[in-house]
C-alpha cells in the first residue's frame, strides 16, 4: 500500500535519433525513455515505482535519506 508521496529529481536528456531518456540521479540505475517528453516523464514515474517496490525497507530508508539538497544544472566549456 502507497502511503506517502515521495518527489524525486529527473534529468531528462534528448537524444537527437530516438527521442529522450531520463535518469534519476538519487536512484542508481533507474533509467527510461519515450518519444516525448510527457512520455519519459510517464515512464520515469512508472520506473521509479517499479524501482522502490523491490527495494528491502532498509534501502528504501537508506536511500530516501540521502536527498541531494540541491542539484544543479549548467553547461561547462572544456577544450579538447
Amino acid at each position: 500500500m502507497k502511503t506517502r508521496v515521495l518527489d524525486f529529481d529527473v534529468v531528462i536528456v534528448k537524444d537527437p535519433d530516438k527521442g529522450y531518456y531520463a535518469y534519476v540521479p538519487q536512484l542508481p540505475g533507474c533509467y527510461s525513455q519515450g518519444e516525448t517528453v510527457e512520455e519519459t516523464l510517464e515512464n520515469i514515474k512508472e520506473a521509479i515505482e517499479l524501482y522502490l517496490e523491490v527495494l528491502s525497507e532498509e534501502e528504501r530508508e537508506e536511500i530516501l535519506s540521502e536527498k541531494p539538497e540541491a542539484i544543479l544544472l549548467t553547461k561547462v566549456e572544456v577544450y579538447a
